[in-house]
């Protein structure tokens, strides 16, 4: 089974990857290919670097080279747990490239809406290289992920949470979902039933 947890940034992906690996599902992370590829081409981490060559990787191999350079790293994680969480999928183009290459796993998504002023807080406080310092880099942050296809993965999600309150809330919701997505793909055998 792979699971694809999607949602804008500073939604709370993290938090219910975590979990996931807690219950022993290892995960791929598609934004850490891309800081990787950012690295392997020589430039240094910085948000205008890595949204560069995200933007390279889909001009030169088309809208899911990320999904593409990740799957050997999936194939690997299935192999040996035959589960795996894939965070930071951003377009439909990306899941049907996960349903070419795995067309025997079922392929869940799992989605997180949060308000846009609570992740820019929760961004705000994060402080990773690529975070937006500003309301109007945020805007157009999430512009650009939507531009991607962000909010139809989101719109074809099986699992919803969403994230607009407090932290302790959250919390239990994730591990809700978690224990949620486990219980119902064990019970269906672990195939698509649809």
């Amino acid at each position: 089974m792979i699971i694809v947890v999607a949602g804008m940034p500073g939604s709370g992906k993290s938090r219910l990857v975590k979990e996931f690996e807690e219950k022993g599902v290892p995960s791929v992370s598609l934004g850490d290919i891309v800081r990787a590829e950012t690295q392997r081409r020589g430039l240094k981490l910085t948000r205008e670097n890595v949204a560069k060559v995200s933007m390279r990787l889909r001009q030169e191999f088309g809208q899911d080279a990320v999904a593409k350079l990740a799957i050997p790293k999936i194939r690997e994680h299935l192999g040996s747990k035959g589960a795996v969480v894939v965070e930071g999928v951003r377009s439909l183009d990306e899941i049907g490239t996960f349903k070419s290459a795995f067309p025997w796993e079922e392929i869940v998504i799992v989605a997180i809406h949060a308000p846009p002023r609570s992740r820019f807080m929760r961004l705000k406080g994060r402080r990773r290289h690529d975070d937006p310092e500003s309301w109007e880099e945020f805007e157009e942050r999430d512009w650009k992920e939507l531009r991607f296809g962000l909010g139809n993965v989101i719109a074809m999600a099986d699992y919803m949470i969403v994230n607009d309150g407090s932290k302790e809330e959250y919390e239990r919701a994730v591990k809700r979902m978690v224990g949620r997505v486990l219980k119902e793909r064990r019970e269906h055998g672990g195939r698509n039933t649809t």
